[in-house]
């Protein structure tokens, strides 16, 4: 039985090391291209290939917030569009070019539905905007102190390589549900489609989409995937004219192409932050302003922070034990990320698994992310374009990819059963609870209570007993929050 070992370490000299091949120009120097197996058609195509996946932000981040009941402010459609396309661009930018690392940062989805459900009902929306600046601060100064690379280094490795199968089964779960493959509010907890079967156009679309890139793969065509989403789109836009489909049959937005496909974009929610609002008696209130906070931190801290780690170790840009080089850069532009989305206006803003759909497609440095943030600036503008790819077609590469991550379950000892069930939680808790925290948690604490039940307890460190102390407050939120009299 192995001994996992828990030492952090230093993560800039820890990557792989490649065969040196001299730079090909000052762009190839800088992001390293050829020192990490890749080219420039490489990380230009993966570039695209994350943005084409990850679209649907734009679309979907206004509709999250622009229904909430927010009180002294009426949000318009249009600023939450033009501060989502924002603050991502700006964000991933950062992430390429100061981080050197494939990954694409926008508003992240658990932190909008927080701040829609428990935050903007209560206050207006620049106090709801000061909590995010808050919590982005928060885990920058956890960045600054070394703390969060620190807990990122102390996981074993087992449980980093269960993350990364987690996070595929979560991005296929969501793929598949997207798409209206796998449906919900049956008889069945999930069913094959809404009635045990597959119905529609919009599901075929996604079917043929997601074989196409398959057999693409298997014949090892490079940009499979960036041919897939073209070749489904093209598909989606002939079905929808000639079978005469509705928004409502792809779930919402039809595959048309806009009649202009420029807009102006609208700013009117820009720098509107009220810091310490939400915490007054015109806000929240101190306690349930803090615990919000503290719900803000959990979400961006380790969503990103399991994301990080998978799509990281999917690049191989980890080394035998599982550290990132330029981790410290890439978490601190992560934890900005939540203050630069609080001051567009456009919620925090997490690192994307839909970044690893650019890792399959080639992508292995900040210059894709790069890439992918310059098409969200152009979205400031071009923002009816985000709405020709479909859904169902983008789903198809989110399944796609999350079959490329189960990879990853041939470096676990599934054997040992003092790794294996940890890791076994950590991977199913991910998508039966559609939380990529709550699987980290799972895994964190059954791995420290069964190290601790065998006369091991000294094992995990005192980093792993601190997050199972964390996880277990957060598992526990509710309680807490009645016991702390917070509604």
């Amino acid at each position: 039985m192995s001994r996992t070992s828990t030492e952090p370490g230093p993560t800039e000299e820890a990557a792989p090391t490649a065969p040196e091949t001299p730079p090909r120009g000052a762009l190839d120097a800088y992001f390293k291209i050829s020192a990490r197996g890749s080219t420039l058609g490489n990380e230009i195509r993966g570039g695209l290939t994350t943005f084409m996946a990850m679209a649907y932000i734009v679309l979907l981040n206004p509709i999250i917030l622009s229904g909430a009941d927010v009180t002294g402010a009426k949000l318009g459609h249009a600023q939450l569009t033009t501060a989502t396309a924002l603050a991502a661009a700006v964000t991933t930018i950062l992430m390429g070019v100061v981080g050197n690392v494939p990954l694409a940062v926008a508003a992240g989805l658990s932190v909008s539905g927080a701040i829609s459900a428990l935050v903007v009902p209560h206050t207006t929306w620049a106090q709801a905007m000061g909590l995010c600046v808050i919590y982005g601060l928060l885990i920058v100064l956890l960045v600054v102190s070394g703390l969060r690379e620190k807990i990122m280094n102390g996981i074993p490795l087992p449980l980093k390589h269960a993350i990364t199968i987690g996070i595929g089964l979560f991005v296929a779960i969501i793929g598949f549900y997207k798409a209206g493959f796998v449906h919900t509010g049956g008889p069945t907890p999930l069913s094959l489609g809404p009635f045990g079967e597959l119905r529609g156009w919009p599901v075929l679309v996604f079917a043929l989409t997601l074989l196409t890139v398959f057999v693409l793969l298997a014949r090892g065509v490079r940009g499979a995937i960036l041919i897939g989403i073209a070749a489904g789109t093209v598909v989606a836009l002939v079905v929808n004219e000639t079978a005469g489909l509705t928004a409502e049959d792809w779930g919402g937005s039809a595959p048309t192409w806009p009649g202009s496909p420029v807009s102006a974009p609208d700013f009117g929610l820009f720098g509107h932050v009220d810091l310490f609002g939400a915490f007054g008696s015109h806000g929240l209130g101190a306690i349930s302003a803090s615990v919000a906070v503290f719900t803000l931190v959990l979400a961006g801290f380790f969503d990103a922070m399991a994301t990080i780690i998978g799509v990281g170790t999917e690049a191989g840009l980890a080394d035998s034990k599982g550290r990132m080089p330029g981790l410290s850069k890439a978490l601190f532009v992560d934890g900005a990320g939540g203050a630069i989305g609080g001051v567009a206006g456009a919620s925090g803003q997490t690192v994307f698994v839909e970044s690893a759909t650019g890792v399959g497609d080639g992508a292995r440095t900040g210059l894709a992310s790069t890439v992918t943030g310059g098409v969200f600036a152009l979205m400031l503008f071009f923002s009816p374009v985000a709405a020709v790819v479909p859904v169902q077609v983008a789903s198809a590469a989110l399944v796609v990819i999350g079959s490329m991550m189960m990879s990853q379950a041939r470096h676990i000892d599934w054997s040992d059963r003092e790794i294996a069930i940890p890791a076994f939680l950590t991977c199913v808790v991910m998508p039966f609870t559609y939380s990529i925290t709550a699987g980290v948690a799972a895994g964190v604490i059954s791995y420290t209570v069964i190290k601790a039940g065998t006369g091991k307890w000294r094992e995990p460190g005192p980093l792993m007993w601190i997050l199972t102390g964390v996880f277990v407050a957060y598992f526990a939120l509710v309680p807490i929050k009645s016991w702390l009299g917070v509604h």
